[in-house]
């Protein structure tokens, strides 16, 4: 029976293939699996063991640790605008996002950053201020 700390490990691992652009193929014949195991892996359906999470950290080049990142016993479910909820960035949106704005250079990094932040709706904005 999977748990919240499952469903957490599996979103981790879900984040960082998508960061570095591997399909859930790749990364399972990296580590020797089917590739189904990891879908079951990233749902939270399958447990992921002690071996196996040393061997998908590897391959993620992240250390294990990094898939407990963010558990806390008591969970801050707070309302501040200014905390993103940490399911935006398992979006396959936000990671393609992400990626394109970092092959920009600079100074069009930069513009597009302010162009977001011009279409804030007028109340985030003050918010912000």
């Amino acid at each position: 029976m999977t748990n919240e700390i499952d469903f957490h490990i599996g979103k981790r691992l879900r984040r960082r293939r998508r960061l570095l652009g591997l399909t859930q193929q790749q990364l399972a014949e990296s580590v020797g699996i089917r590739f189904q195991q990891i879908q079951k892996y990233e749902c939270g359906a399958n447990r992921v063991s002690a071996s196996r999470l040393y061997e998908l950290s590897e391959s993620l080049d992240v250390p294990a640790q990094y898939f407990y990142e963010g558990i806390s016993p008591d969970e801050d479910k707070s309302d501040d605008p200014d905390v993103m909820a940490a399911d935006i960035l398992s979006q396959k949106e936000t990671m393609d996002l992400v990626r394109a704005y970092y092959r920009l250079g600079e100074r069009p990094r930069k513009r597009l950053l302010e162009l977001a932040k011009s279409l804030e709706p007028a109340e985030a904005a003050n918010d912000a201020a």
